[in-house]
């Protein structure tokens, strides 16, 4: 593509859910319902956990931090969200966008290994009963929340850094109500054939895991 057609981006117009005016009300008091409930449910299960001690075991351990991931991506795009309901143009600046996107990642591919994490508990819960207590010790718990979260906070990295280290043409307008991979693409004027390799291969090694 012809270098005059390259500009540096101050901000990006998120279009949101909706442009129709007499749903915003409505649209605005379901998803701050939905956000609070998700609030408390994560907030109770995080306190729960923490000062029970009948619930110190691994399942619960992975639950907490589930919680906690949980928590980490909807208060990432969910109070932005419901602020875009009263305003006339969505608007977010560059590096803010770069910020959601990386948190976001992190929190959704945490999700999945964690979720991974709780049926390696399930699994020798049922098939080495005996050796639970020594195999899922604490130390083993702290190790892989530690692990998944270094992973994941790597791979946010990796592609948060890769997309914003490419050139964006002059249209701003994400197709979103958040900076997400797919709409950013779109918006690229240089080469995406580079991330969207980095992007299938974390897919597919994603979706192998999540077999296990």
């Amino acid at each position: 593509m012809d270098k005059h057609n390259l500009t540096v981006l101050n901000e990006f117009i998120l279009t949101g859910i909706t442009d129709r005016p007499e749903l915003q009300a409505p649209l605005f008091a379901l998803f701050l319902i939905i956000y609070m409930i998700s609030m408390v449910g994560n907030l109770g299960i995080i306190i729960l956990t923490k000062i029970d001690s009948t619930l110190q075991t691994p399942m619960y351990f992975f639950l907490r931090y589930m919680a906690v991931t949980d928590l980490g991506y909807s208060t990432t795009e969910g109070p932005k969200m419901l602020v875009y309901f009263f305003v006339d143009e969505n608007t977010i600046s560059y590096y803010f966008c770069a910020t959601r996107l990386a948190f976001f990642v992190l929190f959704i591919n945490s999700e999945l290994f964690i979720l991974s994490a709780m049926s390696y508990d399930h699994y020798v819960a049922i098939c080495n009963l005996l050796l639970y207590t020594v195999i899922m010790s604490q130390r083993l718990c702290l190790v892989l929340v530690a692990i998944l979260y270094i992973y994941c906070m790597f791979v946010s990295l990796l592609i948060t850094i890769k997309i914003f280290n490419l050139s964006f043409c002059g249209y701003n307008v994400i197709s979103h109500f958040y900076c997400d991979i797919n709409p950013l693409l779109y918006l690229l004027c240089s080469s995406t054939r580079e991330i969207q390799l980095v992007i299938l291969i974390l897919k597919k090694k994603n979706s192998h895991l999540s077999l296990y």
